[in-house]
């Protein structure tokens, strides 16, 4: 489990396709703390650690997960959100994210907003009525509050977060333009919620 608060940008060094696809990772944590078996969320997406060495640490990807998020655009150089797994009694300083991807959207607009920058995202149908203005939603692994949403005439939803200045040095969001595609978490709360009330519905 994790928060949504990025800890370190890491770059795909190597990626070796086999029957599942292997990356190596570089990063600025400590690899000498990370125990093979853990979880560290990349870009949003759990994965399991399988070798480490210094400076750097292994991950595979089925292809089921290339299918669903957006690893399979990942070339040598691709920078990376990276957290690792929280612990009890950590800070939660986000919203607890799973590391399970629900879905991808596509950035379709990028502009100034004071000393922020407002990117808009389209999400799939599947997940608009997940997404709420004021609620919580995790975008390449960063915990975000909706500012807006928007239903399209298709059934997709466009909604607006603010990236402020800390979160775009922090974070790969000082490198993402429009039509750029990005994973996204819906608030585990609002996918309880709105299944609850499909289920009053339907049962009057």
């Amino acid at each position: 489990m994790f928060s949504g608060i990025i800890t370190d940008v890491g770059r795909v060094a190597a990626i070796e396709r086999r029957g599942d696809t292997r990356y190596i990772i570089e990063t600025g944590f400590d690899t000498a703390t990370i125990e093979i078996g853990a979880s560290v969320a990349h870009n949003g997406v759990c994965l399991t650690v399988i070798e480490t060495g210094p400076g750097r640490f292994a991950v595979e990807a089925s292809g089921e997960t290339l299918s669903r998020t957006t690893l399979g655009d990942w070339s040598v150089g691709t920078e990376i959100n990276l957290e690792r797994s929280l612990k009890l009694g950590d800070e939660i300083g986000g919203h607890l994210v799973y590391g399970h991807v629900d879905g991808v959207g596509t950035i379709v607009d990028r502009r100034p907003e004071g000393d922020s920058v407002r990117f808009t995202i389209e999400a799939p149908a599947a997940l608009a009525d997940y997404i709420a203005s004021k609620g919580s939603v995790a975008i390449e692994g960063v915990s975000l509050t909706v500012n807006e949403v928007e239903d399209t005439p298709s059934g997709t939803c466009r909604f607006g977060v603010n990236i402020i200045p800390h979160t775009q040095s922090c974070t790969t969001f000082r490198s993402l333009s429009t039509a750029h595609r990005v994973n996204l978490e819906i608030d585990m709360l609002a996918r309880y919620t709105a299944r609850l009330l499909r289920g009053r519905k339907t049962a009057g």
